[in-house]
């Protein structure tokens, strides 16, 4: 697999021309995006919470199996109020949901979510982002945290924001730095589902 190229201006306009052409993904955010912002932007009536957390879980296959349950966690959160202040503890206390008498932590799902009410306050954290963000701090130190760090969400946007400065990338939004790290990710650490070692 190809080894992450330093992070350039230049490298992340070429990731962001490339996302453009992805016509599925494109449409896929559109969607979302109508739903999540103009649809139904309150979480304040379960049936919209519910459609927003199905839609969201089907298109990023999130593997979150009891939606119903999830839906009613974001309602009793109140979660409206702290969106608007990009409160960052937020995603956390999201992302702890109880089902069936079983603690779950659906942090990546959890930062998908306000990330889509809030685009550029909630970058969003999964597997190719954290692989990329661990990689250019062992390579170039960019910021001192540890995996663990990064499932806390405000120690999240900390890393990742250092990461902006660091790399002096200063004129790309979070949601531009997000979208860069998960399509490189993607290239450079691919996921090899169902495949044994031999």
């Amino acid at each position: 697999m190809p080894k992450p190229k330093r992070p350039t201006p230049a490298l992340i306009n070429s990731y962001l021309r490339k996302w453009e052409t992805l016509e599925n993904y494109i449409m896929q955010e559109r969607s979302l995006s109508l739903l999540f912002n103009k649809f139904c932007p309150g979480n304040t009536r379960l049936e919209n919470v519910l459609l927003k957390v199905t839609a969201l879980n089907a298109f990023y296959s999130t593997n979150i199996f009891a939606t119903f349950q999830v839906a009613k966690h974001i309602l009793r959160l109140k979660i409206d109020d702290r969106l608007k202040k990009g409160d960052q503890l937020l995603v956390n206390d999201l992302a702890r949901v109880k089902i069936s008498g079983t603690r779950k932590n659906f942090y990546s799902f959890a930062s998908k979510y306000c990330n889509h009410h809030v685009p550029d306050q909630y970058p969003i954290f999964d597997y190719y982002v954290e692989k990329m963000l661990w990689h250019y701090s062992k390579t170039d130190g960019f910021a001192q945290f540890t995996k663990k760090n990064l499932k806390n969400y405000s120690q999240f946007v900390r890393v990742i924001t250092a990461f902006r400065k660091f790399y002096k990338l200063g004129n790309f939004s979070l949601r531009q730095i997000d979208i860069y790290l998960w399509l490189a990710g993607k290239k450079c650490f691919p996921r090899n589902y169902g495949k044994r070692k031999r």
